[in-house]
C-alpha cells in the first residue's frame, strides 16, 4: 500500500525500492476496512471493477455485534450518515420514542439491507439513491480527515489482504518502483544514529535517505535498530492472540451478508468476513482466559465441517503503538508502528491514515523536525483514539456471564474515556464530548455502541419532553418505507458481485 500510494502521489520525482522477503509471511488477517478505504483507490485511480475481482472483494455495509449484550442479540454499526430532526440526532429521539426496540432498524436503512443479504448498487452498478459514484468530483483528492464529517460513504471493502498486496505490487513495479524479494540481515547506522542503508541476503547493501519500517510487529528497524520504545495498550485491551482460519464455501448457496460479523465468545470474540469464493474467520482472545489449543478448537466448532481440513494461523499480537513512529529517517507503518485488535477493523485504516500523513509531511533536504512531529502528533491521537473506541465496546457491553466479561467492567480504563462516559449517560455523544483528536470514528459510531451494547443506561436529552415530536416520527415513517423499497429493487450481493466479476 505504501510504496503504491508514494508512486501515485510522487511519480518519478522519487525512487522508490520494495524489499519484501520470501521467506516470512504477512500476517494477512487483516481482510476488512472503513468506509473511508474508497478514498486510497481514488487516489491510484483504480475503479472497482479493476481490483475487486482480483482480490474476491466484497462490499462491508457494517459490523454486525452478535451476543455482546446476552447470547442471541445482534445490532449492525453501520456506514451511514445519522439523521438529525429539529437538531437533535435520531438516536436522541429513538431512546425517547423510538418505534420498535431495534435503533438499528429503526434509525438505519443499511440493517435491513444487510439482514437481506443485499448489494449496495443495482446490477448496472448505480449506488442505492444517494449521490456517490466513483470518480465524483465533490471528494476528489480529500484525505480522510478532511472528508470526515461532510458526507458517509455506504460502504467499505472486505478482501484477501494476500491477493491485494499482489495487485498491488503489480501497480507499484509497473509505475516504476523497484520490487525485491531478499531478507534484510542488517540494519546499518551512521555516527547520528540514522539510518544508512539494510544489508539483503541476496542483493547486498541498500542504501536510501528515506526508510520505511513495513516488518510487522518485529519492527525491525525502528524498535530494533533505532530502539524507540513501544507503549503497550495491554492494560486496558487484553486480547493479545488471534488463531484465524480461510475456509473455502460454496458462497452460492451460503449467500454473502455484506457485513463484518464479530461474534463474542467465552475469552474474545470471533470475526466472519465472507468474501467470494471462501469466508475469513478468527478467534480474537486473551491468552490469560484461554489457551491456543482451546481457542482453535472454539473457532473450529464455530465454524462447523467445513474447517475440518483448514490449517490453522495462530498469531500473537503486540497491542500498544511505538512512542513515536517516526525517528530520524525511519518511517514506521502498519504494525511496526502500532495496533489495537481486528475488532472495527482499524489495522488498514492505520496503514491507510500514516501514508497520507507521510504524503503530507514529506521531508526536504533540511529534514525539518517539525514534519516529524507533525506526523507522530497524527499517528498518536488516531491510535490513542480508536484505543479508547475499542475499549468502549467491553465496558458497554451488557454480558457477564464468563470472568472474561466480569473482568471487562471492572478493568483499568483511560481516565478521558470514564469522564466522558458519564457525559454520555444524559446526553449521546456529539463533536464536543468524543475524542477531540482525528481518529476516523465520528460520534454516530459511539452512539451506535452504546445503544448496541446495553451495558450502560442511557437517557434522551430532556429538552425532547418539551419538542413535538412529529417530525421524528414522520422521519422514522421514511426510514421504513425507504427500506422496504430498497430491500425490493437490491440484487443479492452474491449475484451483483458473480455479475461484477
Amino acid at each position: 500500500m505504501t510504496a503504491s500510494y508514494l508512486k501515485a502521489a510522487f511519480g518519478d520525482r522519487i525512487d522508490i525500492t520494495l524489499v519484501e522477503s520470501g521467506h516470512i509471511g504477512a500476517v494477512g488477517v487483516g481482510e476488512a476496512t472503513f468506509s473511508d478505504i474508497r478514498h486510497f483507490f481514488e487516489f491510484l485511480g483504480l475503479k472497482e471493477k479493476d481490483w475487486m475481482p482480483a482480490c474476491n472483494a466484497t462490499y462491508k455495509l457494517a459490523v454486525r455485534f452478535e451476543n455482546w449484550r446476552e447470547k442471541g442479540h445482534y445490532f449492525y454499526h453501520p456506514f451511514e450518515q445519522m439523521r438529525s430532526v429539529n437538531g437533535f440526532p435520531l438516536t436522541d429521539w429513538w431512546l425517547k420514542q423510538g418505534p420498535t426496540d431495534r435503533f438499528d432498524k429503526d434509525c438505519f436503512v443499511m440493517a435491513s439491507v444487510i439482514d437481506a443479504g443485499l448489494s449496495p448498487r443495482h446490477q448496472d452498478g448505480t449506488l442505492i439513491d444517494q449521490p456517490f459514484d466513483e470518480g465524483a468530483d465533490e471528494m476528489q483528492g480529500l484525505t480522510m480527515s478532511e472528508h470526515q464529517g461532510k458526507t458517509q460513504f455506504p460502504y467499505a471493502y472486505q478482501f484477501e489482504a494476500a491477493l491485494l498486496a499482489k495487485y498491488l505490487t503489480k501497480y507499484s513495479v509497473e509505475r516504476g518502483v523497484k520490487h525485491i524479494v531478499d531478507d534484510v540481515r542488517e540494519v546499518s547506522l551512521d555516527d547520528r544514529g540514522w539510518i544508512t542503508g539494510v544489508r539483503t541476503g541476496e542483493h547486498g547493501d541498500l542504501t536510501g535517505d528515506l526508510f520505511i519500517d513495513c516488518t510487522g510487529f518485529r519492527g525491525l528497524l525502528l524498535n530494533q535498530a533505532l530502539e524507540e520504545p513501544f507503549i503497550s495498550y495491554q492494560d486496558t485491551l487484553p486480547n493479545d492472540s488471534a488463531v484465524a482460519l480461510q475456509v473455502p464455501m460454496d458462497m452460492e448457496r451460503r449467500g454473502i451478508l455484506p457485513c463484518t460479523t464479530a461474534t463474542a465468545q467465552d475469552a474474545g470474540w470471533i470475526w466472519t468476513i465472507p468474501l467470494t469464493g471462501r469466508v475469513g474467520t478468527g478467534y480474537v482472545y486473551a491468552k490469560d482466559y484461554l489457551s491456543p489449543e482451546e481457542a482453535e478448537r472454539t473457532l473450529r466448532e464455530f465454524v462447523g465441517p467445513a474447517a475440518a481440513d483448514v490449517e490453522a494461523n495462530h498469531i500473537r499480537m503486540r497491542i500498544g503503538r511505538s512512542r513515536n513512529s517516526w525517528v530520524k529517517n525511519c518511517v514506521a507503518i502498519g504494525l511496526s508502528s502500532g495496533f489495537v485488535e481486528p475488532l472495527e477493523s482499524t489495522g488498514i485504516f492505520f496503514i491507510h491514515h500514516a501514508i497520507e500523513q507521510l504524503v503530507k509531511n514529506f521531508p526536504a533536504a533540511d529534514w525539518n523536525s517539525m514534519h516529524r512531529d507533525l506526523y507522530n502528533s497524527a499517528v498518536s491521537h488516531v491510535m490513542d483514539g480508536v484505543r479508547e473506541f475499542l475499549v468502549l465496546h467491553y465496558v458497554a457491553a451488557k454480558r457477564n456471564d464468563t470472568q472474561y466479561w466480569r473482568d471487562t467492567k471492572t478493568r483499568k480504563i483511560p481516565d478521558s474515556l470514564a469522564e466522558r462516559i458519564e457525559k454520555w449517560k444524559v446526553q449521546l455523544p456529539d463533536s464536543e464530548t468524543v475524542y477531540p483528536y482525528y481518529h476516523g470514528l465520528p460520534p454516530y459510531s459511539y452512539m451506535c455502541i452504546l445503544l448496541g451494547m446495553g451495558g450502560i443506561e442511557l437517557k434522551p436529552s430532556p429538552a425532547l419532553a418539551l419538542a413535538d415530536g412529529g417530525a421524528a416520527q414522520r422521519e422514522f415513517e421514511q426510514i421504513r418505507n425507504k427500506t422496504q423499497r430498497l430491500t425490493e429493487v437490491l440484487p443479492k450481493a452474491y449475484d451483483y458481485f458473480t455479475q461484477l466479476r
